[in-house]
């Protein structure tokens, strides 16, 4: 298994704001994101519960929050600094963003992803995290179609990308609201497929008790 750096990961997520990787993130499918972020994301949670052994679910995912809210704000530095020019890149990040803290939290929480069923509840969950409902009605296929749907509806807080320079703070931190609330939603959800999950084992252990 492969060693989990921070540092390296904010390395490989400050490349993603290059035009080049953005344009191909904007072509991607939502569930491939999701595909190829599962074995990542199990090193990451393994790594958390090496490092904090005693922590419970909840207190393990705000620790994954933490981690991409580090990153959300420094997209957000970035950004602010080219103001409106860059609000497209920016959200399309921050997207993508929260796509793998999703995958984060949901692995966290033994959700076996590469389950359909499973992939769709998270892209549901993104959807309703940011105002659209239910991706698999709304039914963008694609990262770019999400973020130009984000973009149409004023999804992810716009305010500060309308300053450059003096903005980069405020976009900073509307990034790290924006996606310490999606976490919460993430962890409320999943919390409750835990507890249903350990319901209905603990009934079919009476029945074959």
């Amino acid at each position: 298994m492969a060693f989990y750096d921070p540092v390296v990961e904010r390395l490989q997520a400050f490349k993603m704001l290059t035009p080049a990787e953005l344009k191909k993130l904007a072509g991607a499918k939502l569930s491939d994101l999701v595909l190829q972020e599962i074995g990542r994301s199990r090193t990451r949670v393994a790594e958390l519960e090496k490092r904090f052994p005693s922590a419970g679910p909840k207190e393990l995912a705000q620790h994954l929050i933490e981690g991409k809210k580090a990153l959300a704000s420094m997209a957000g530095g970035v950004s602010g600094v080219f103001g409106l020019i860059s609000v497209p890149a920016d959200m399309a990040f921050m997207t993508w963003l929260q796509i793998i803290l999703l995958v984060d939290v949901a692995t966290l929480y033994k959700v076996n992803l590469k389950s359909e069923r499973a992939r769709g509840e998270l892209l549901d969950l993104l959807g309703y995290a940011n105002g659209l409902g239910p991706l698999r009605r709304s039914s963008p296929k694609v990262l770019g179609s999400l973020t130009a749907k984000l973009l149409a509806k004023g999804g992810l807080p716009t305010l500060g990308r309308a300053m450059p320079l003096v903005a980069a703070p405020i976009t900073a931190y509307l990034n790290n609201q924006h996606i310490q609330a999606v976490g919460d939603q993430a962890v409320r959800f999943y919390e409750g497929f835990d507890k249903a999950h350990a319901k209905a084992r603990g009934s079919r252990e009476k029945k074959t008790g």
